[in-house]
């Protein structure tokens, strides 16, 4: 560490930082029907909250060393979801051409982490607002026909 130009005062205080408990927040509730809020929370059954987040992990898949295949998809399911693609970066590692990216939304983002030579893709919807994630689900399952699914589903910022 002292290679690294650190000091034992500096390593000590990294130290004490990871060991302090995070800061505690009180989410506020949002009353339902508050037409002039601009969070773009979302209200379903009366609970207000952030979005849908859902983590997919599909199985035997389909085209998951195709850069140009998975940024169709994405963008396909982020129109059909009604959201609004802000940028797109994806990344293709070798040897094996796995491919990990983003679209980032203005209603939040997917990603996505492929393992071809396992058939296996992780895919994150998050969304806000009046976007619908599952049926960016749909377009993005439809891409790559996996044999296998795993899917949850986690809604964001419950009070």
């Amino acid at each position: 560490m002292a290679q690294l130009g650190l000091g034992v005062a500096a390593i000590n205080g990294a130290r004490a930082l990871k060991t302090r408990a995070p800061a505690r927040t009180v989410p506020v509730p949002i009353p339902e029907g508050d037409a002039d809020r601009k969070d773009h929370f979302v209200t379903q059954n009366g609970l207000v909250f952030a979005g849908s987040h859902l983590i997919i992990d599909f199985w035997e898949a389909e085209g998951l060393d195709d850069k140009n295949r998975i940024e169709q998809a994405m963008i396909d399911a982020v129109e059909a979801a009604g959201a609004t693609l802000l940028h797109i970066h994806l990344h293709t590692f070798t040897p094996n051409g796995g491919v990990s990216g983003v679209a980032v939304l203005a209603e939040s983002h997917i990603s996505v982490h492929t393992w071809p030579e396992r058939g296996y893709a992780a895919f994150d919807i998050f969304m806000c607002g009046n976007s619908e994630p599952t049926r960016a689900y749909e377009v993005l399952k439809q891409a790559f026909a996996p044999k296998r699914v795993v899917r949850a589903t986690h809604k964001r910022g419950v009070p």
